[in-house]
């Protein structure tokens, strides 16, 4: 006859074991291959967030998995994985967004590809103004700052899951917002003076 005891022992050890199975399979993707499928939605929003244009995103994104893909076997897996990609993202957007200075990106040439028969052509006019003068504003924008202005203002995310998906305490986000807040009025005002002048030519 068994020992109650010990069949006690045993159901508790495997059930240990099977928590430990469990944790793994809970573990983020360690391939490069299960990563780009499980964040690169993550990793392309990111880059727009930092002001990649549609032209660049695409280099951008590969750029940024030749990066994870240099270094995740030295990745601790103890860190968070979007603060770690976020980081990356910083970097290489802000790479990108130096080469498209020097070329002079030309952000007033994009076109709604479908027009809005609904809306005349100086609603029209006044929109695609209104959406160049905002990317203006934002391209002209602290990179850091960019990223959290964006998330909370036009994503409309919690502070807490911008704190959560950055890494770091809450407190800074409420600082870059804040900060974020006053640039980009700042900004808005000198760009408001700049057509003003344009204006009364």
């Amino acid at each position: 006859m068994k020992d109650p005891r010990a069949a006690g022992i045993q159901f508790s050890v495997e059930q240990c074991l099977r928590a430990d199975v469990l944790r793994d399979a809970k573990q983020p993707p360690r391939s490069l291959v299960a990563l780009h499928a499980e964040h690169g939605d993550f990793v392309w929003a990111t880059l727009q967030r930092f002001g990649i244009q549609h032209p660049d995103l695409e280099d951008a994104f590969q750029d940024v998995f030749v990066v994870v893909q240099q270094r995740l076997p030295s990745f601790d897996w103890a860190c968070p994985i979007t603060t770690w990609l976020f980081a990356i993202c910083r970097r290489v957007a802000a790479s990108h967004r130096r080469r498209a200075r020097t070329r002079r990106e030309r952000l007033g040439e994009v076109v709604d590809d479908v027009p809005d028969s609904a809306r005349g052509p100086e609603e029209i006019t006044s929109s695609r103004e209104a959406r160049l003068q905002l990317e203006g504003i934002l391209e002209a924008m602290d990179l850091d700052r960019r990223a959290v202005f964006v998330m909370f203002e036009i994503e409309e995310m919690p502070c807490d899951e911008i704190a959560r998906l950055v890494g770091v305490p809450i407190g800074t986000v409420y600082s870059r917002l804040h900060a974020a807040r006053k640039e980009f009025a700042t900004l808005l005002k000198k760009s408001e003076a700049e057509r003003a002048r344009r204006g009364a030519r």
